[in-house]
């Protein structure tokens, strides 16, 4: 039995429509893919983002923020929907356990993701959260909201952008080793996990939102995962991607990875992340990551497909 992180994309939960209805579709459909893993044998540990969502519930919280009803701050929606994403996936992969005659037992666990409360990407907003706005919309947001930093976002619209601290260390990961070792299949660090800071025996709350491929690559570093998986929109990784030579590449070690982000291969809103995720992982365990395409879950854990990034 192989002991394998799984990290999910936003598309995993959220296309274009924003209903619960839509995304509880979107999650069902993801742990159709997700239960390919449970039938080959394997101890999966889930992992997911919340961007989206993210965004979307303090915009929801804005609107009706009152002296009264007070809006809840950035780190409590971040717990908000890692409880409501939990719930959605415990859900529908209960229901593909019972389809497929599998006794196993899923759970949910809010997370805390302890960081340096000096790391300098406090003071450099670079994560995209909730939707996206034209030009026109994004300076009306800008107007009120002063506060906010909104950039442009890889050619499809501008985005706020808040912190995105690296993780330090994964609160709860003993108890997360405890629920593996027991063969349950745990949800965990939605969203990257609630960013908090440790003073003296207190966890606090910070305005952030961790990138959720490092997390995962942290979680998979302490509970000694033997593979990092990271699932998104592409079938792997290319070189070049976008321009007349862009290269596919299949098999690659992490030291030759490592000199393609060197040389700022990657976009930093969207493959970066992963390949410097997936790198970290290899070069901290020995094991292997793979960075591939949902729907192609089946062939990855054949090794048909996605890109593989092994030690040596």
């Amino acid at each position: 039995m192989a002991k394998i992180v799984v990290a999910l994309g936003g598309n995993a939960i959220l296309s274009t429509d924003a209903s619960a209805s839509a995304q509880m579709q979107a999650v069902r459909n993801t742990a159709h893919e997700l239960i390919n893993f449970i039938k080959n044998g394997d101890q999966l540990i889930i992992t997911h983002g919340n961007g989206p969502q993210v965004g979307n519930l303090l915009l929801q919280q804005m609107n009706s923020d009152s002296k009264s009803n007070p809006a809840m701050p950035l780190d409590t929606c971040g717990a908000m929907t890692q409880g409501s994403i939990g719930y959605w996936f415990e859900n529908a992969l209960n229901e593909e356990l019972a389809e497929n005659g599998i006794k196993r037992s899923v759970i949910s666990i809010v997370t805390q993701t302890i960081v340096d409360e000096t790391d300098p990407a406090f003071k450099s907003p670079s994560k995209p959260i909730g939707p996206f706005y034209t030009k026109e919309e994004a300076d009306q947001m800008k107007s009120a909201h002063s506060d906010w930093e909104l950039v442009e976002d890889s050619g499809r619209g501008y985005r706020r952008v808040v912190p995105s601290p690296k993780p330090l260390i994964i609160n709860e990961y003993e108890a997360i080793q405890k629920v593996v070792e027991a063969g349950i299949i745990p949800i965990v660090s939605g969203g990257g996990g609630i960013p908090v800071v440790k003073q003296g025996n207190k966890l606090i709350g910070k305005e952030a939102v961790i990138d959720k491929d490092f997390s995962a690559s942290k979680i998979a570093q302490l509970v000694n995962a033997d593979q990092l998986i990271i699932l998104t929109s592409v079938g792997g990784v290319f070189y070049n991607f976008g321009k007349p030579d862009q290269k596919e590449v299949k098999d690659v070690t992490a030291s030759e990875l490592q000199e393609h982000i060197d040389s700022h291969e990657f976009a930093a809103g969207s493959m970066l992340p992963k390949v410097q995720a997936a790198v970290d992982f290899v070069n901290e365990t020995g094991n292997s990551a793979v960075i591939g395409a949902l729907e192609d879950v089946a062939k990855i854990i054949q090794g048909s497909e996605g890109t593989k990034i092994t030690a040596k």
